[in-house]
């Protein structure tokens, strides 16, 4: 069952008080797992039990989606500022240094921790931040586009359309590359996830002018990409490992944006890998 947890972190304001909500299982190294924007931990569902069995897996809702706290009126949802709550979250749960890996969104902190040295290894799939402005708002657009339609379905309908291929074709494959293999409960949780998602616009917001550009030259890195990614296209990959040229760069055949759910076995293999690396 997943645990919430209360706890301060800094910001140029002064200490606030949040609270996240994470799943945890599994012993061995500790390994943080960060999903993308509009998702929630459950994103991570189906890699969680392998990993489990070599790592003491947290999979955490980021601030202001899924079931955790939005972050306080006075604290923008920048990279500073979320890294810093995942930080003071690291230190609430009894975490020093993890290994951690992230989805799109979760991506990019993953690597913003690894540039703040915060972590032991990096692991990022799909990383934003290597876009092109054309590509940004390309992605920025879809994004929106997902987020209205979520908000204009009914409730009824949503459950509806999940129950065949072609529904949860119809909701999810801009993320997926084989969504009628996504159950249709979970695309019921993640589509209202996407909905509820106090955190959206803002991260948007914030996200506007992002660009990762530093080397991470002490540190384990590994670059995964879909090659079906159609919200991230996989050509940005390059872009990451021109950034950070120490990089593993690895291919993801035939999977999309969220790779979790398409190749289970071969993106617990990569993340095992990528977290091994620092040993």
């Amino acid at each position: 069952m997943p645990t919430r947890i209360m706890f301060e972190f800094e910001t140029p304001h002064g200490h606030r008080t949040t609270s996240l909500t994470y799943e945890r299982r599994g012993t061995g190294e500790p390994l943080l797992l960060l999903h993308g924007i509009g998702h929630h931990w459950q994103a991570w569902e189906p890699v969680l039990d392998v990993l489990a069995c070599e790592r003491d897996v947290i999979a955490v809702d980021l601030p202001g989606f899924g079931a955790s706290d939005a972050l306080p009126q006075d604290c923008a949802y920048d990279l500073s500022t979320v890294t810093s709550v995942l930080a003071a979250f690291c230190s609430a749960v009894g975490v020093e240094r993890p290994h951690v890996a992230g989805n799109s969104l979760g991506g990019l902190l993953a690597l913003q921790l690894g540039r703040e040295k915060a972590v032991r290894s990096v692991t990022a799939l799909s990383p934003a931040g290597f876009w092109s402005e054309s590509e940004r708002r390309y992605a920025f657009g879809t994004l929106r586009a997902m987020r209205g339609a979520a908000l204009a379905l009914p409730a009824p309908l949503i459950d509806r359309l999940s129950r065949t291929a072609a529904g949860r074709t119809a909701l999810t494959s801009t993320i997926y590359a084989r969504p009628a293999r996504r159950s249709p409960e979970a695309v019921v949780a993640e589509t209202l996830a996407l909905r509820e998602a106090t955190g959206f616009h803002q991260t948007l917001a914030s996200g506007r002018d992002v660009l990762f550009r530093d080397d991470l030259p002490s540190l384990p890195v590994t670059i995964a990409w879909g090659t079906r990614d159609r919200l991230l296209l996989r050509r940005q990959g390059l872009r990451a490992k021109r950034t950070v040229p120490g990089a593993r760069l690895v291919r993801l055949p035939d999977c999309g944006h969220v790779p979790m759910n398409d190749d289970p076995a071969l993106v617990a293999r990569v993340l095992l890998d990528g977290s091994a690396l620092s040993g």
